[in-house]
């Protein structure tokens, strides 16, 4: 009897393999040698971990998943998110191959020791800037004297960035009140008036264009070189995986490459539905802040034009630092060189 029920079962997966041949169906196999005997790319598993939450703005980390980029370099790319601090450490510890914190803080962890390489310059300038209502009086750096400004924290890059812009202008911040409002009600105290202006991110500028308040800026990077998020890696991982660091910037690259040519509506779709939910019915503007400040001023500059996304200015880099340790936000002073691989090839 059990032979017959073995006999019937062995008959019954032969009938359905049959099946599946007819439709075009293959059961599940392990990887087979590609044409002319190659073996099948190998895909490595590997974590970026980005500042902050999930947000559209980066959508060029998501394109490169979702458009198959990563894949093609052989890479299958997870994502976490954390605080700038927290992610440098994690780099450094290896609990994650690659991070995309903002710039400032991987010079703060390069000046404690921490080993951290940046190894993809993206965005090329920082994103600060100094909102103000038009109707203040102020059109230039100098009209801020005697005006009351707004920042985050005295700690704060937007804060050294108001000390240098007063500096390189002639005054000091004395020559402001310089005051404290938290992230969240920053950019309403600028428009109920509560301050004459607010250094933060220029993404609010276009927000708050679009929303009806006439406003202009002045942006820190025109009197202090700045860079927002960049690619690090450990020091150990950049000399034992190299060759992994260098597919994923090349995969990212395309990504840029493809929203740039063309597909911005495309990649802030996507962004919005499959990652950064929360900014559901923001597509528009998402979409504008790309054109107007992503686009020609973040993601590409006259250096990327000629060595391509992601190059690093070295001497911009050691100005960034320089400033850092002339205003005491690092103790030890770090070189360029030790920090950043300007063009990973």
């Amino acid at each position: 009897m059990m032979k017959k029920k073995s006999l019937s079962l062995l008959l019954s997966f032969t009938l359905v393999a049959s099946l599946l041949a007819a439709c075009g169906a293959k059961p599940e196999t392990s990887p087979t040698p590609a044409a002319g005997g190659e073996k099948p790319k190998e895909i490595q598993k590997v974590t970026v971990q980005m500042d902050g939450a999930a947000v559209p703005y980066y959508a060029p980390m998501y394109v490169a998943k979702e458009q198959g980029f990563f894949k093609e370099q052989g890479l299958d790319v997870d994502f976490v998110y954390a605080d700038a601090a927290s992610i440098v450490k994690n780099v450094a510890a290896d609990n994650v191959q690659f991070g995309f914190p903002n710039a400032d803080a991987v010079i703060t962890a390069k000046s404690q020791g921490i080993p951290v390489k940046v190894v993809h310059t993206t965005y090329q300038r920082g994103l600060g800037a100094t909102i103000f209502k038009k109707g203040k009086g102020i059109t230039s750096p100098k009209d801020l004297k005697g005006k009351t400004v707004a920042v985050t924290s005295f700690g704060s890059p937007n804060y050294i960035q108001l000390q240098v812009l007063l500096e390189k202008n002639g005054m000091n911040i004395k020559d402001v009140n310089a005051k404290i409002v938290g992230t969240g009600a920053i950019v309403n105290a600028l428009v109920s008036d509560e301050v004459d202006a607010i250094t933060f991110s220029m993404l609010r500028t276009v927000e708050l264009k679009n929303s009806g308040v006439d406003v202009d800026e002045i942006r820190s990077d025109d009197f202090l070189p700045s860079f927002g998020n960049v690619v690090v890696t450990s020091d150990k991982y950049l000399s034992t995986n190299k060759n992994t660091v260098i597919a994923f910037n090349k995969a990212l690259n395309q990504s840029l490459d493809y929203i740039i040519k063309g597909n911005v509506k495309a990649a802030v779709d996507m962004s919005i539905k499959k990652y950064a939910t929360s900014s559901e019915g923001k597509q528009e503007i998402t979409e504008k802040i790309f054109n107007d400040v992503f686009i020609p001023y973040l993601w590409q500059s006259d250096l990327t034009k000629k060595d391509g996304y992601g190059a690093a200015d070295m001497a911009r880099w050691q100005t960034s630092i320089d400033t850092q340790k002339t205003f005491d936000i690092i103790k030890t002073t770090v070189k360029a060189e030790d920090l950043v691989v300007p063009n990973l090839k």
